[in-house]
């Protein structure tokens, strides 16, 4: 009796979880990938969408950062190349992807930076160092001078006794 009933437990929980799960996984926001995903004002990037709706290049990508970029045919789904405005705001940024009459939005797919990337400095940087840097890195090395003397006046002292 008690196999019976979990049993017939086991199969109203699966049939609600069969007939909810296609509604939940087809064409979510997961869909879309931008590479690079962090990007600087007039840079390219590449704009996947993995979606069966989008494989025949009929769809289109769009955010407030790029123009809207009509996707070409793909893997199975669609690629386009965008290129980010020089006016886009820093930041995240959503991107919408339209195939079949259906639309998605990922949030934050891509994240639009000042300046270019430095390689070797350390990140993004669109200017040198400012006023303030340079004075932060001198009380630096005067205090590094300052204390090394008095460690070195120190020691001298202590041979000499």
């Amino acid at each position: 009796m008690r196999t019976t009933r979990t049993l017939a437990v086991t199969a109203v929980a699966g049939a609600f979880i069969g007939l909810a799960a296609p509604a939940a996984s087809a064409w979510d926001g997961s869909t879309i990938s931008v590479s690079p995903s962090t990007i600087a004002r007039g840079g390219t990037a590449s704009v996947t969408v993995n979606a069966h709706e989008c494989a025949n290049g009929s769809g289109k990508v769009s955010s407030n950062a790029f123009p809207t970029t009509h996707l070409k045919s793909g893997g199975s789904g669609g690629v386009a190349n965008v290129t980010i405005h020089h006016s886009a705001t820093p930041g995240p940024h959503s991107v919408t992807a339209t195939c079949g009459g259906q639309s998605v939005t990922r949030d934050a797919a891509l994240t639009v930076i000042h300046g270019g990337v430095r390689g070797g400095l350390g990140g993004s940087s669109s200017t040198g160092a400012t006023p303030t840097d340079i004075a932060i890195g001198g009380g630096l090395v005067t205090a590094a001078l300052v204390g090394g003397g008095v460690f070195w006046m120190r020691r001298r002292g202590d041979s000499k006794a």
